[in-house]
């Protein structure tokens, strides 16, 4: 049965002939999922047929399922690495992809401290484009009258490279936002900004956050939903205008634009938009001076009817806090997607973040599924991998991706668990990344990479005669913007010769230096991440933690200390035992990334 209304007998209520296209598309290409999936495969396999990757694996021509998973392996990044770096350093010969790569896009994983590159190809943005066409015409199904204003979104483009090899390397999103689909997009009065183009393509992060911000601000009654990509995004948003109000009222009211906007294509478009508006600036003024800041967003932007945020996975620790600075506005998550492949959309984008489940569009690449838990890949036991619509409701997969792009057989690294199908496509709850400890951005850190990061502050601690006992970790998303907290149980040998404070927050900088590339330049450039801290706890805390977990069932045989903590009760044991708290006390070194 399936898990929400067909948009088949919705499809009187299409706002629009346009809107009724785009529900049809959805509704064929889930009825026809298998199907789909086996022409993506065959698409994918004919013309990439003379590629050197599939020419290796000996597929000789063949393009039907059965040849294909019997003869090339499941493979993740590292595997591909050689095949990148070729690429990469302009090797322009057919080595993934029939089609000329085009550009590299980076992703938030890393490999050995970088960026991963995942390989497109020029026509990804018009799939890509496909299934933003989408989220309008399914959201119009909820929320009535959403071509009566607009929408205030915090979008922003990050610092790019070019490869050896002169291609470019840079986030998805960037890659779109500068691309002419997103530039020149025909008007539709379902998408209309508040931001102009000239302040989301700033590349620099106060300069665009400003004057989005004011635009929004003069444009207030008009504004109907309130987004960014990530929630984090949002809440940085808050805390930028908490920071900012008073010079914000300043440039409304006199209509002239702050100095420090020194860019020359804002200031241009700016000079279209501003004019003096005393009375707004004065209402903005009573609502940000009186230290009251719940529900803000309501009281700025009276007529927001949803925020349209990510708030599944990581981005599951700030709904609380949207909560409070919205009033308690609907959340809305409308697709899944990552640097490799767009996957789908949600079709009940009103439902609770709990409850949010994404359909798989089976035309956007060939998906199978390794159940979680399975053991290691290797030759010589190749994984028994499922197809789309052959996954179990309540079960857990990785997901596995073929693209036409070039990915064959790639382990995306998602956790995803079956909720329901919508007619023959399986709907996923977007579990978490596999192997990820500690994310507030879109930063991603796991247990190996903590343990580094701990060992080279521990060096600053050996002419003291100190040393960690135990250590866990939390993301902290009540400071906006979150940061890393990390909880310490020192051994101090010589309590005469004890590390002081400057110490300790020299072992905060340690740690956020040895952090991958994507952490730094969330702390340095992105202001997405703060100062990383160090929670120093009484001796004893972690024999503690481990009584506590025993007494709810634990076996003090296989206990172990959990690198990374989120349940309440835990969290309240450690911050009641703090003896100390330390913060970084300045920024990890961070350059964009030079491609080698």
């Amino acid at each position: 049965m399936a898990a929400v209304t067909s948009l088949a007998m919705l499809l009187d209520t299409a706002a629009c002939e346009k809107d009724a296209k785009a529900l049809h598309f959805i509704e064929e290409m889930t009825k026809t999922a298998d199907a789909v999936q086996e022409k993506v495969l065959a698409e994918i396999l004919n013309r990439n047929a003379e590629t050197e990757y599939l020419c290796r694996y000996q597929l000789n021509g063949a393009a039907d399922r059965e040849t294909f998973k019997s003869k090339l392996p499941v493979i993740t990044y590292e595997d591909l690495q050689p095949e990148i770096q070729r690429i990469a350093n302009g090797d322009r010969s057919a080595i993934l992809s029939g089609h000329p790569i085009s550009e590299f896009l980076t992703s938030s994983g890393t490999s050995a401290g970088e960026r991963k590159l995942m390989p497109t190809i020029r026509e990804e943005l018009d799939r890509r484009q496909l299934l933003y066409n989408l989220l309008m015409p399914v959201m119009n199904l909820y929320v009535p009258d959403l071509d009566k204003g607009k929408g205030l979104y915090f979008l922003f483009v990050k610092s790019e490279t070019k490869t050896p090899g002169g291609l470019l390397a840079r986030p998805v999103l960037t890659s779109y936002y500068k691309s002419e689909h997103f530039k020149t997009r025909p008007y539709d009065p379902y998408n209309v900004y508040t931001s102009p183009n000239e302040a989301i393509l700033c590349s620099d992060s106060f300069q665009s956050m400003y004057t989005q911000m004011l635009c929004g601000l003069y444009q207030q009654k008009e504004v109907l939903r309130v987004g960014a990509v990530f929630a984090s995004g949002l809440l940085r948003a808050i805390r930028f205008l908490q920071l900012n109000w008073q010079q914000l009222s300043h440039d409304i009211s006199t209509g002239t634009l702050n100095p420090k906007i020194t860019d020359p294509a804002i200031r241009e478009c700016m000079s279209r938009v501003l004019k003096p508006n005393p009375e707004l600036a004065f209402f903005i003024t009573n609502e940000c001076s009186g230290g009251n800041w719940e529900g803000i967003i309501s009281r700025i932007w009276p007529n927001t009817k949803y925020l349209d945020v990510i708030v599944t996975g990581a981005m599951a620790q700030y709904i609380p806090t949207l909560d409070y600075y919205s009033g308690g506005l609907p959340l809305a998550c409308t697709m899944y997607a990552s640097s490799e492949c767009y996957f789908g959309l949600n079709l009940k984008p009103m439902c609770q973040p709990c409850e949010v489940s994404y359909t798989i569009m089976p035309n956007m690449a060939y998906f199978e599924f390794l159940p979680h838990g399975s053991s290691t890949l290797s030759s010589d036991s190749p994984p028994q991998l499922v197809e789309l619509v052959d996954v179990e409701v309540g079960k857990e997969y990785e997901l596995v991706i073929t693209t036409y792009a070039g990915l064959y057989r790639y382990r995306v690294g998602d956790i995803l668990r079956v909720t329901g199908f919508y007619n023959s496509a399986p709907q996923f709850h977007f579990v978490r990344r596999k192997n990820v400890l500690l994310s507030i951005d879109s930063d991603k850190t796991d247990e190996a990479e903590l343990q580094k990061a701990v060992e080279n502050a521990l060096e600053l601690l050996r002419k003291y005669n100190t040393s960690v006992v135990e250590y866990t970790s939390h993301a902290d998303a009540k400071s906006i913007p979150g940061h890393y907290v990390i909880y310490w149980e020192l051994l101090v040998k010589e309590p005469e010769n004890a590390p002081d404070d400057e110490v300790m927050k020299q072992c905060c900088l340690a740690m956020e230096e040895s952090l991958n590339s994507v952490y730094r330049q969330g702390r340095v450039a992105d202001n997405s991440i703060g100062p990383l801290e160090i929670r120093v706890v009484k001796n004893g805390t972690f024999e503690e933690l481990m009584d506590y977990a025993i007494s709810r069932g634990a076996s003090i045989n296989q206990y172990k200390v959990p690198r990374c903590v989120n349940f309440t009760p835990i969290m309240e044991l450690l911050d009641s035992r703090v003896i100390s708290a330390h913060f970084s006390p300045a920024c990890p070194h961070w350059t964009p990334e030079r491609r080698r």
